[in-house]
């Protein structure tokens, strides 16, 4: 799949920066590529955070990306972080 606009929420702003929601069937890998988010590139700012519920289609998983760089409407994150650990019971 590719980056979907209406999968990507505002949560909070303040002072420059903006905290995100994203869900997507896609995997944590592909959403970290570069390029993922152009699309959206006139409205994320370096040092946003994105939380991101991927693979919603699959082993669901969740985490936190956030943007290192938009420059000439490039976008790259950086690999997600995880939140959550394993489910042992």
């Amino acid at each position: 799949m590719a980056y979907q606009s209406k999968d990507l929420s505002v949560i909070a702003y303040a002072n420059g920066f903006t905290l995100w929601h994203y869900t997507t069937a896609d995997l944590a890998a592909d959403v970290d590529t570069a390029g993922y988010f152009n699309n959206a590139s006139d409205m994320l700012r370096v040092g946003d955070m994105i939380m991101a519920n991927v693979d919603t289609g699959g082993t669901p998983g969740a985490g936190i990306f956030l943007v290192n760089s938009n420059a000439a409407s490039v976008v790259d994150v950086a690999d997600m972080t995880t939140v959550g650990g394993a489910d042992t019971d």
